[in-house]
C-alpha cells in the first residue's frame, strides 16, 4: 500500500468516525447532561427508577416515558445464568455501559460492594464505573463473605469518603447504602446509624433496602432529610408511588423484581409444555409485531 492510499484510507475512517460522533451527538444527550438531570432529579418530588437487565428492557423503559433507570446486579446475574454477586467487575462494567451507550436517561449503576473491600481500591472501582457514563452509583456496606458479611462502620464509612472523593469532579451522584436489615443482621436503629454516618461521609442519597413497613420507611426518610433517599420495592407490600411521595421518598426502585417478573412468565410456560405438553401461557407473551415495531429502528 503506498503512502497516499494509505492516507486516503485514514481519511475515510476518520470521516466515519466523525460522522458517527455528529450523529450520536446531534441526538443523545451528552454525559454531563444526563448526570445534571439525574440530580435535578433528586431535589423535588418523588420518581420511580425501574431496573432493567439488557439494552432491550431498558430500553423499552425509556420508552413508556420513566425518567431515569438503575442496573439490576441480580437481574443481570440471572441471565448470565449466574447468583446474584457472581458477576465479575469487568463484565458488570461492561454491562452498564452497554445500557447507558443504549439510552438516553439517566442510568444509575447497582455497583454492588464497589468489588473491593480496601477503600483505596473502591474509589478506583468506582471511577472506572463513573467511565462508563453513569449518572449515579450505589456503594453497599456488605460483603460477599459468609463470616462476616456487613463491614464494620469504621471501614464502611472509609469506603464512602474515599468513593465520595474518588467521583468529586465527575457529578456523579453517589448512593450509600446500608444493606444490615436485609442481610439480618442489623435492627433499625443500627441501618440509622450507618446511613447517618454514609450521609455525612458525602453520600447523596441514601438506600436502606428490605424495610416493608410504612413507619420504618418514614423513619429512614427522616433521618438522613434534608438528603434523598431510595426505597426498594420488589413485590406488592402494600404501597403506591403516591405513598412513598407522601412518606417523603425521592426515589423508588424495583430492584430484581421486574427481572423476576419476566423469569416467573418464562418458567411457568416452560414448566406447562415439559409437565402438560400444553402451551395456555403463552396467551401473555408480548406480541412478535409489537416488539418488532419497538426495536425495528
Amino acid at each position: 500500500m503506498d503512502t497516499n492510499e494509505h492516507e486516503f484510507i485514514s481519511l475515510q475512517t476518520n470521516l466515519r468516525v466523525y460522522s458517527c460522533v455528529f450523529v450520536v451527538n446531534s441526538v443523545m444527550k451528552s454525559i454531563e447532561e444526563k448526570r445534571r438531570e439525574f440530580r435535578r432529579l433528586h431535589e423535588s418530588g418523588c420518581f420511580a427508577i425501574p431496573n432493567p437487565w439488557d439494552i432491550g428492557t431498558a430500553r423499552y423503559l425509556q420508552h413508556l416515558g420513566f425518567k431515569a433507570i438503575a442496573t439490576t446486579s441480580a437481574g443481570f446475574a440471572f441471565s448470565r445464568g449466574l447468583s446474584d454477586g457472581a458477576v465479575k467487575r469487568d463484565d458488570m462494567l461492561a454491562h452498564i455501559k452497554e445500557l447507558v451507550d443504549a439510552t438516553d436517561i439517566p442510568v444509575n449503576a447497582d455497583f454492588e460492594n464497589g468489588y473491593a473491600d480496601d477503600p483505596n481500591w473502591v474509589a478506583e472501582n468506582a471511577r472506572l464505573c463513573a467511565d462508563t457514563g453513569v449518572a449515579g452509583l450505589s456503594i453497599e456496606d456488605a460483603a460477599d463473605r459468609k463470616e462476616s458479611p456487613l463491614y464494620d462502620v469504621d471501614l464502611a464509612v472509609e469506603r464512602i469518603h474515599a468513593v465520595r472523593e474518588a467521583l468529586h469532579d465527575t457529578g456523579v451522584l453517589l448512593v450509600g447504602r446500608a444493606e444490615g436489615f436485609l442481610v439480618g443482621r442489623e435492627n433499625i436503629d443500627q441501618v440509622i446509624k450507618r446511613l447517618v454516618a454514609y450521609s455525612e461521609a458525602g453520600a447523596d442519597c441514601l438506600y436502606a433496602p428490605g424495610f416493608k413497613e410504612r413507619d420504618h420507611i418514614k423513619a429512614i426518610i427522616e433521618c438522613v432529610a434534608p438528603k434523598p433517599s431510595n426505597i426498594l420495592i420488589g413485590g406488592p407490600i402494600g404501597l403506591t408511588m403516591k405513598d412513598c411521595a407522601s412518606l417523603g421518598a425521592r426515589r423508588v426502585s424495583v430492584g430484581g423484581a421486574f427481572a423476576r417478573a419476566a423469569w416467573g412468565g418464562f418458567i411457568r410456560s416452560a414448566k406447562e409444555l415439559v409437565e402438560k405438553g400444553s402451551f395456555d401461557e403463552l396467551k401473555n407473551a408480548t406480541p412478535y409485531d409489537e416488539l418488532q415495531e419497538l426495536f425495528n429502528h
